[in-house]
């Protein structure tokens, strides 16, 4: 069961806006349909949001993004197609079932914290449960709980404006935790903040999520934190989506020349990382096995090394060539591999723009694990070179390419005006 879904979902405004489904879906577009008094916000937008993921909605201001999310909770009727939160369809519901899915299953953080500056902080962290009805002893005590989780233990007591912004952001966020429901929307909810402090808040709510298991639909318009932040990415332009996938997925397979143009400048550095671009050895040994099988490998596939494994695929160490001859030559029956400890190992989740100076450092490749210490691969030196050079090497940045088409844009519309 999905925790969100969007089956074909539009949302246009003005007058007669069903009108407007009819004209998009005939091939008119949206400055056609601005001409006859309507804005098509959402355009056929459909996606599926999984239990404890965090689903990031990217795209330029006026992308429909925000639209987007208040359809999601029913803040905003939906034009046509359907939403449902655990399968169940928003549209047959009375405004009273609504505001129950609003209190038992949906909370949101807001990008201007939405605080009432005349109650505490503890005040505001527990207001949901106030709402729900809960009494007083267990409304705070699920407030403070709250309150530490976001490291604002002890802060119940002081009012908002004696908070800094990412102080009362925080707040923000242990209003949506107390509330206690499986899915968090977040709109724009770090934009408001330095950066730093932005930085920090992407990390707690990793962290939160991590432990939580939250499932957390999340608005920007920065693509470094939707690549930062997100399991899956859905990138809108113009109310319609042009593509969903991981950020590994977008920034090696961008869906179209828009999406090619727009991470272009992404460093790809911070968002890839050693999981994602390791490729397996040509061939693995095992430590119970010598040098005349290593010898018979390397013959056949021709590299300079050999990783060798231990039990579980877990690596133990690299021989090469050189030295397995010398064994072979002398009669050994051991194979001769370096241990573990001189083999460049990293975690999977390694970010690539750390993993520079260890490949410069050795001419084995890099050798790549999971949890369990387990091989996933091994990484290259060009391999790792190739993975920092963007898809797109046109000349123009990416945010000179948009800049020009909005600019393009606003020029026709002017015209046809």
């Amino acid at each position: 069961m999905s925790a969100i879904r969007a089956s074909h979902v539009y949302k246009i405004f003005g007058r007669r806006p069903e009108s407007g489904i009819q004209l998009l879906e005939s091939g008119k577009n949206r400055s056609e349909l601005q001409r006859r008094g309507l804005t098509a916000a959402v355009i056929d937008a459909s996606f599926e949001v999984e239990p404890g993921e965090i689903f990031v909605v990217m795209g330029l201001s006026g992308s429909g993004k925000s639209t987007l999310i208040r359809m999601v909770n029913g803040l905003l009727p939906l034009t046509g197609g359907e939403m449902y939160i655990h399968d169940r369809p928003l549209s047959g519901l009375s405004k009273a079932e609504l505001r129950k899915v609003r209190r038992d299953n949906v909370s949101m953080v807001f990008q201007h914290f939405a605080l009432l500056p005349h109650r505490t902080v503890g005040e505001n962290a527990a207001y949901g449960l106030k709402i729900k009805g809960l009494n007083r002893t267990d409304r705070e005590a699920k407030a403070n709980e709250a309150l530490e989780m976001v490291g604002l233990g002890g802060w119940g007591g002081y009012r908002p404006d004696e908070l800094s912004g990412g102080m009362q952001q925080r707040v923000g966020l242990a209003r949506a935790l107390a509330a206690g429901t499986d899915i968090m929307l977040m709109d724009e909810a770090f934009s408001a903040l330095d950066p730093l402090i932005r930085r920090d808040m992407q990390d707690q709510l990793i962290d939160l999520q991590q432990k939580l298991d939250k499932t957390v639909l999340f608005i920007t318009h920065d693509l470094n934190e939707a690549m930062r932040l997100g399991d899956r990415i859905a990138m809108m332009r113009d109310g319609r989506i042009e593509q969903i996938g991981s950020a590994e997925q977008i920034l090696n397979d961008p869906a179209s020349n828009y999406v090619a143009k727009f991470v272009s400048d992404v460093d790809r550095t911070r968002v890839l990382t050693a999981g994602n671009i390791a490729e397996p050895p040509y061939e693995v040994i095992t430590d119970e096995q010598g040098p005349l099988m290593a010898q018979k490998i390397l013959r056949e596939h021709q590299p300079n090394w050999l990783l060798v494994v231990g039990q579980g695929r877990r690596p133990v160490g690299m021989v090469w060539a050189d030295d397995v001859a010398e064994a072979v030559r002398t009669g050994s029956d051991q194979l001769p591999y370096s241990t573990v400890h001189e083999l460049p190992v990293v975690h999977a989740d390694t970010p690539i723009n750390e993993l520079f100076e260890q490949s410069a450092q050795h001419l084995a490749p890099l050798v790549v694990v999971d949890d369990n210490s387990k091989l996933v691969g091994v990484v290259p030196r060009v391999t790792l070179l190739s993975a920092a050079t963007p898809v797109n090497g046109d000349d123009l940045t990416a945010g000179e390419e948009l800049a020009a088409e909005e600019a393009e844009a606003a020029d026709t519309t002017g015209a046809r005006a």
